[in-house]
């Protein structure tokens, strides 16, 4: 292959696995009709988004879904396969090679080279980081799964004895109410009254509401988490489909029970570097309040970003705290200014922020208002991205993603407002990753806005250093000049583990009932220990 050669496929992700598997070089040129289809289509409802329905939208002649699916379910069982059974497979690989080729035909028109080979290496690089995966400890992942039962068992003991919602294992409502009554929490209702039990109320909830935290774990261990949904193959690695551009902003959107990140964030504590080796967690700092600073030309939330501290910052501009306020002599103004932010960016209105922060609404109006007055650049701005987007019924990136707007309700609204400041992170994210990859650096996951790297231990310091210059110098190509994006690094070091900050005392408190109930086991020999299936 050379400069001038191009790949063309569809959703090519899994054939860049067979090369590196392979040890063959990766193409240069490639055009992924999968994400060109979805810039296409993205926003327009009942549309597959396969390579059937692309052919069907395309009007470009497919062996019927059936089919395809009788050859993948049996190629996914392995061989041996009889001579009609490979006929059949081959059959359909050689299917989808004419579909795709005589797809390409149809929606060459409508493709931005330029943007779409751009895109198509971001898909490269997707299969890098599925290839390399992330290292887990599976000892203790065995130990997890071979103590289930009884740790499960023992959690509700332990942990409910603070809140008092169970009864043997079913979480009662209105044990539920009577705690929220209690220790005097609003809690979000449904149209029809009822408590809101949504797994993002939740979320939404402990936020405000630090003492939930365990008691929302509690809730996803007994109802979701399946520790044997998640995959970790012979080299102690996890990997999944990391769903490149499957949202409406273009982020990816990987399994939230196979992707070592999408469980409850105490089951991270399983990422473990491997001897010799050290990982580092490089996140961007506030990156959507400067990215909307940056798109609106607001020069008060640019100053705000630049400060030590954006939120104590947007603080002192509405005059809520003096000049000299730091985070921790003014801490509760600073956390109601923070989620104001945070929800602006996410179009919450007052109702919302009030429970947010366990204020009136009367009070979240002001906060509210506060934010309209100092950041006056934005709100206009706002109102323009939201009005010309309705009126042209799409909205789109610098690097082209796209979304098609086909009605106008609340959701809707937000998705818009939303958009520019996600979507373009997601951009600034894909750029990332390629040069990171340019430059030598393993990536082994994409995380929202941050991505996992990994490295010899000894090369640390400048391994992260470079690292992180080459994530700034990615947002001020997308942004423009002068426009860098901060970032943090959190740097996990052998024998030592990743650990989120919002899952460490859940984790400490499994581990040591995962302990006693080993140590219990060792001392009776005939105790049964329950696999779960």
């Amino acid at each position: 292959m050379n400069e001038t050669d191009l790949y063309i496929a569809y959703y090519s992700s899994a054939e860049w696995g067979c090369y590196l598997s392979l040890n063959w070089p990766l193409p240069i040129n490639v055009i992924d009709l999968y994400p060109e289809f979805k810039v296409l289509t993205n926003g327009r409802p009942g549309i597959s988004k396969g390579l059937l329905g692309a052919c069907h939208l395309f009007g470009v002649n497919a062996i019927p879904e059936a089919e395809k699916e009788a050859a993948r379910t049996r190629i996914m069982q392995g061989p041996p396969y009889t001579d009609k059974e490979k006929e059949d497979i081959l059959t359909y690989c050689a299917s989808d090679v004419l579909e795709t080729a005589d797809l390409l035909k149809k929606m060459f028109p409508y493709i931005d080279i330029p943007r779409a080979l751009f895109r198509g290496q971001y898909m490269e690089t997707v299969a890098i980081m599925e290839y390399n995966g992330i290292p887990i400890d599976t000892e203790t992942l065995q130990r997890l799964k071979a103590n289930w039962i009884q740790i499960q068992e023992k959690l509700i003991l332990e942990i409910d004895k603070y809140y008092g919602v169970y009864e043997g294992t079913t979480f009662k409502i209105s044990k539920f109410e009577q705690y929220l009554n209690n220790n005097g929490i609003a809690w979000p209702r449904t149209e029809k009254g009822a408590l809101e039990l949504k797994d993002d109320t939740f979320k939404d909830m402990v936020i405000l509401h630090s003492q939930l935290q365990g008691l929302k774990d509690l809730r996803y261990i007994l109802g979701q988490l399946r520790l044997s949904e998640l995959p970790v193959g012979y080299d102690n690695r996890n990997r999944c489909l990391l769903s490149p551009f499957a949202t409406k902003t273009g982020r990816n959107a990987p399994s939230t029970s196979k992707f070592i990140f999408g469980p409850a964030v105490w089951l991270r504590s399983l990422i473990k570097p491997e001897k010799g080796k050290a990982l580092a967690y490089i996140d961007f700092s506030q990156q959507e309040f400067f990215i909307a600073a940056v798109l609106s030309g607001d020069a008060e939330m640019q100053e705000a970003y630049n400060s030590s501290d954006p939120y104590i910052a947007f603080a002192k501009q509405a005059g809520a705290v003096p000049k000299e306020a730091t985070k921790e002599t003014h801490k509760a103004a600073r956390d109601c200014f923070k989620q104001c932010v945070l929800g602006v960016q996410y179009g919450m209105g007052k109702e919302s922020l009030a429970l947010r922060i366990g204020k009136s609404p009367a009070y979240a109006s002001e906060l509210l208002h506060h934010h309209r007055r100092v950041y006056k650049s934005y709100w206009a701005w706002c109102d323009h991205v939201l009005n010309s987007t309705l009126l042209f019924k799409r909205i789109t990136t610098c690097y082209g993603w796209q979304y098609h707007v086909v009605g106008q309700d609340r959701k809707e609204t937000r998705t818009i407002i939303n958009f520019p400041s996600q979507a373009t992170g997601a951009e600034i994210l894909r750029v990332a990753c390629i040069l990171l990859v340019e430059h030598g650096i393993k990536i082994i996951a994409p995380v929202h806005d941050a991505i996992l790297i990994e490295y010899d231990e000894e090369e640390a310091e400048e391994t992260i250093k470079q690292a992180q210059k080459v994530m700034s110098d990615a947002s001020e190509i997308v942004l423009g000049p002068g426009n860098r994006i901060k970032t943090e690094a959190d740097i996990i070091k052998y024998p030592g583990r990743y650990s989120d900050p919002r899952g460490a005392g859940t984790w400490d408190k499994i581990m040591n009932i995962l302990e006693d109930s080993e140590a219990k086991n060792t001392g009776n020999p005939d105790t049964p220990v329950d696999i779960p299936q």
